[in-house]
């Protein structure tokens, strides 16, 4: 058994590590540069890359990398190694400041919206110093940003970075009118729960609709789902145990916070659940998770699947982003306090992001739309496309007491007048969970449960950041001007809860009832990617994300078309891989089917005339029809691929695999399924639904 103090944080070239390999001034040097923002003075990177190199060599390592986050989700990596040629022909080890902080990959192979050409290949990545490096596969990994030659940002990493600091500037402000001089620093902190499905290896390479696009496109519903409840939260077999633990062993070995493990809803489904931390690495954190997953499901003989929607008909798999505010000296700022002014500061910065959410729906949105996502929200497993805030009654009642200036009698029986000095000491984490809101406060967090499972949940954060940066900004405008800072904070308050109360919903997300009540409260209900995407680059969101340096205009503009690019493609493979599978092996497969019921009947005929054949001409008659459906079907989505070629823009385009081609897809999957309940089991050529999800 492994000790956990020993292995946690064993490949990461952690502050203990830095403590005990670099000297004292240039160990304090490199954390005052962390904490002013300011650039590493080479003197000091040289030092600090020695130290590193010494580190990862003790641990096996011959080669670093900049590890970064482009733009296709994934994380990116071109390995160096650390030797060097001597004049004698023979090698050194050596390692840079200048590699350390710096590194030229090509830029023009990855997303980037038109900002880069083939031919304008340069890009830099530049050291992350506030996230550690760390040992991966035997490879010294430098977590860094990435840009392209002409300094726009071609990553997820450095807008998430940007929108961490416009918020502490904005908090700092605030903090400040509360009288707070001891706060220098205010960090958002998240704490990702990732939702996975294991199926076996073996099943998965039979599956070419799971290889190449990561789920389903056609599967009948198996005789037992998830109907009986009885896999969440049910014992974990022991082949999943396996996996768990040598998972835990690899996260914690990379400093990451692994805690909770259970099964979830669905047959083959599972959750991984860490401790809250900084933001930043907690988004390092979670890539590093679902490489981990893969990595250590292939060893154990299971193919892990991190597609947002698997399985029709089964509970798809999401990420709830739980998001919270701390101070440099561990006070969350959205936890309900025990004096007044405590909870005038926590219901101010509560103001803020509901105000916040209400504003921008449109780009939390746009943060969560993907051809995968879209299949799960609004599917009674997810919450709807339509956003709004769960508080619950005892906090609601709270805030309908601010907006009135009413008694609020859950706890203390006398007016209440809204100032400073009068806001009551209110009970923490009172009310149920709302499993069906998608932004929910639960206690001392909001979870943002909308974000798909394989999503890098920087863009979520990036939003959620900025906005609430925004609302903050607006707040400590009207109060730093205000001479009486009391009935102005007064004022603010009830304007803000009476102004956006309209995103408050504690109720069941999803019901039709909602739906028609969310339209009447002029909510949004963007239901697909095509419908979101626009949002991003509306001259609200231009306006918004310039104002805080988190993104350019042009930065915009290229990830916009990046978004909607991706999603065109998926939708793309997806149709090509259908028609690959209904040609090659359905129908050959339903029409030898048919051969042998012809023969079984003909052989029967030739033995007794009179024998009645009704059973094999009903299925020969119905798989015939089935058969020549599908073949037009797949006829018909082939020639709607070839008219994507007549869209003008990828908006267009998009709306076009939208309305159009996922729609052929679906038709054809419908007769798929119906296929696959009246051919012989023998005869068909993938493994169900049923042998999928049991398969572990």
């Amino acid at each position: 058994m492994s000790n956990i103090s020993e292995i946690f944080g064993s490949m990461v070239f952690n502050d203990d590590v830095m403590k005990e390999r670099l000297p004292k001034d240039t160990y304090k040097a490199y954390k005052k540069t962390i904490m002013e923002g300011k650039s590493l003075d080479i003197n000091v990177a040289n030092v600090v890359a020695n130290a590193m190199k010494d580190w990862a060599i003790e641990k096996g390592t011959t080669h670093f990398t900049h590890w970064f986050q482009p733009m296709t989700g994934i994380t990116a990596e071109k390995h160096d190694s650390f030797i060097s040629a001597t004049s004698d022909g023979k090698v050194i080890m050596e390692f840079s400041g200048k590699e350390l902080i710096k590194g030229e990959p090509d830029a023009s192979s990855f997303p980037s919206g038109g900002l880069r050409s083939t031919f304008e290949a340069r890009g830099y990545t530049a050291w992350d110093p506030t996230s550690y490096a760390f040992i991966k596969d035997s490879v010294l990994c430098i977590p860094t940003a990435f840009c392209s030659y002409g300094g726009e940002v071609l990553d997820k990493k450095t807008p998430l970075l940007r929108s961490m600091e416009a918020l502490n500037e904005q908090a700092l402000r605030v903090l400040k009118l509360f009288g707070d001089t001891t706060t220098t620093r205010v960090i958002t902190t998240v704490g990702p729960e990732q939702e996975y499905f294991l199926i076996d290896k073996e099943v998965y390479k039979k599956r070419k609709d799971i290889v190449f696009t990561g789920r389903t496109l056609f599967g009948a519903k198996p005789p037992k789902g998830q109907e009986l409840e009885d896999h969440y939260f049910g014992a974990i077999k022991p082949r999943v145990s396996a996996f768990m633990k040598e998972l835990n062993n690899e996260l914690w070995k990379l400093g990451i916070l692994a805690r909770t493990e259970h099964n979830e809803v669905a047959p083959a489904q599972h959750e991984l659940a860490p401790i809250f931390t900084n933001t930043n690495i907690a988004c390092d954190h979670n890539q590093l998770t679902m490489e981990t997953l893969k990595r250590i499901a292939d060893k154990h003989g299971m193919f892990c699947l991190l597609h947002e929607k698997p399985f029709a008909g089964i509970n798809g798999s999401g990420k709830h982003n739980n998001w919270s505010l701390s101070t440099n000296d561990g006070v969350n700022l959205l936890e309900p306090g025990t004096s007044p002014y405590d909870n005038a500061r926590f219901l101010l910065f509560l103001c803020a992001v509901i105000k916040a959410v209400d504003e921008y729906q449109d780009l939390l949105k746009v943060s969560v739309s993907t051809a995968g996502n879209d299949h799960r929200l609004g599917g009674n497993e997810a919450p709807p496309a339509i956003i709004s805030i769960f508080l619950g009654d005892e906090l609601t009642s709270v805030l309908e007491s601010v907006e009135g200036e009413t008694a609020y009698d859950k706890e203390f029986k006398r007016e209440m007048a809204v100032g400073v000095d009068a806001i009551p000491v209110f009970p923490k984490d009172t009310t149920d969970r709302n499993r069906t809101s998608p932004f929910a406060f639960t206690g001392n967090k909001f979870e943002f449960r909308m974000v798909g499972s394989k999503l890098s949940i920087a863009g979520p954060n990036m939003v959620l950041n900025t906005i609430v940066a925004d609302e903050l900004s607006r707040f400590a405008d009207i109060l730093e001007k205000a001479d009486d800072f009391t009935a102005e904070l007064n004022k603010l308050l009830k304007d803000t809860i009476k102004n956006h109360k309209r995103i408050i919903f504690n109720g069941n997300n999803y019901t039709d009832e909602w739906v028609v009540e969310a339209e009447k409260r002029g909510l949004l209900n963007l239901k697909s990617t095509p419908e979101s995407i626009p949002y991003f680059s509306s001259e609200k969101s231009v306006t918004l994300f310039e104002k805080f340096n988190v993104l350019s205009r042009k930065e915009i503009y290229s990830r916009t078309e990046i978004v909607l690019e991706e999603y065109c493609k998926e939708i793309n493979i997806e149709a090509l891989t259908l028609i690959d599978i209904a040609k090659k092996d359905l129908i050959p497969s339903v029409t030898a089917y048919i051969k042998e019921l012809s023969d079984t009947a003909n052989s029967k005929k030739a033995f007794m005339i009179d024998v009645d054949c009704e059973t094999e001409k009903s299925l020969i008659y119905k798989l015939s029809l089935l058969a020549s459906s599908l073949y037009s079907k797949t006829e018909l989505l082939e020639n709607k691929l070839l008219e994507v070629k007549n869209c003008v823009g990828v908006e267009e385009t998009a709306y076009f695999y939208r309305n159009s081609i996922f729609a052929a897809m679906q038709e054809m999957r419908a007769v798929i399924d119906e296929l696959e309940t009246n051919t012989a089991k023998k005869y068909w050529p993938f493994p169900t639904y049923g042998e999928i999800l049991f398969s572990v």
